[in-house]
């Protein structure tokens, strides 16, 4: 059987400038954008983490434990979430897709947060799907990640998503869902669902080209200046959704300007101050997902009454013109299947005479 390089998406975005002919490293953790089916469906298959370091899969794995509900989430529309025998960070209510909802609900949660070190190398998993890399597993004082060396002495092999975990590795910002979908077709590889990821990804990329058609096509004029507000992450000082973070991208492939998009990482603190300055036309109402439709749209409005009360926002011209978009954070920042319909959400908001359906 042929050995598979799985070459990535930041191929695509220029990661590095050697190895597998496209411009990234020997072993980049993802496929090739356009790969196929049969051009990966055969073991062993070799990915890499987020410096190059490779790990090899002779089979696919049978027990995984996923870091988050993100890779979770995944490995569901993969058709292998049979296969997780634990995560961290588990979905709260109303975030999974309703088809995925009750099985998710009985994924053991071995961590509300990060797992713990302990439990994860002890879980006896084979795999360990991480979204935090480029955080140091979310570390600090939030647990202390495994080395690669105890992950080896436990059996488990390491896979990192690289549209994450390797964001601020990138060279250039996040402009399209081609990271993400290469996440999703290194993780058909490994498991072996390679048609299922091949139908995923082919799903995305009609979703997105309906709205680039639509855009292209039409008058558009210049993109509005557009603005996350993750409103969970705190008032007093706003986070700023930078260049390499997913979100980034689904703003620009929904026809509008991300403000923060000159900042260079993937999450930054800022001031209001900066905000004002940037007067965007649009604001995202950034608020997690509540469990329900009625509690979604509660804490909506108190997002919105927030900016429409507070001093330095309550004269912006998004606030004042009622230009509020809401959808919530999960589907817009964290990388996965439904970045794709967010696109078009986002589209059909803001620019609604070319792009009709936003479903």
């Amino acid at each position: 059987m042929r050995s598979r390089v799985l070459c990535g998406a930041a191929a695509a975005v220029a990661l590095l400038t050697t190895g597998c002919g496209t411009g990234a490293r020997p072993g980049e953790a993802a496929v090739t954008a356009g790969a196929s089916a049969s051009d990966v469906a055969a073991y062993p298959v070799k990915v890499s983490d987020c410096a190059g370091a490779e790990t090899t899969f002779t089979s696919a794995p049978k027990k995984i434990v996923t870091s988050n509900a993100s890779s979770l989430e995944m490995l569901l529309w993969l058709g292998a979430g049979d296969r997780v025998i634990g995560t961290g960070f588990p979905p709260g209510a109303g975030t999974m897709p309703a088809q995925f909802a009750d099985q998710a609900a009985k994924v053991p949660v071995l961590g509300q947060a990060v797992i713990p070190k302990e439990k994860l190398l002890g879980s006896g998993a084979d795999l360990y799907v991480d979204t935090f890399a480029s955080m140091g597993s979310m570390g600090g004082g939030m647990g202390t990640a495994p080395t690669e060396q105890e992950f080896a002495a436990a059996g488990i092999k390491h896979l990192y998503l690289h549209s994450t975990a390797c964001a601020t590795m990138v060279k250039g910002p996040q402009q399209d869902l081609s990271q993400v979908e290469a996440d999703i077709k290194t993780l058909g590889a490994v498991t072996g669902t390679w048609a299922r990821a091949d139908e995923l990804v082919a799903g995305m990329e009609q979703k997105v080209g309906v709205v680039r058609t639509a855009l292209n096509g039409g008058a558009a004029g210049p993109e509005p200046s557009y603005f996350f507000f993750d409103y969970d992450a705190g008032t007093k000082q706003p986070m700023a959704e930078c260049d390499r973070q997913v979100a980034n991208a689904v703003i620009a492939l929904a026809g509008a300007r991300n403000i923060f998009g000159d900042c260079d990482g993937d999450f930054k603190a800022v001031s209001w101050e900066d905000v004002v300055a940037k007067n965007p036309d649009w604001i995202q109402l950034g608020v997690r997902n509540q469990g329900s439709d009625a509690a979604n749209q509660k804490a909506f409005d108190t997002a919105a009454q927030f900016l429409q009360t507070f001093p330095a926002t309550k004269g912006l011209k998004a606030v004042q013109e009622g230009h509020f978009v809401r959808i919530g954070s999960e589907v817009t920042t964290i990388a996965g299947v439904r970045d794709a319909d967010t696109v078009q959400q986002i589209a059909h908001i803001i620019h609604p005479d070319l792009v009709k359906d936003g479903q």
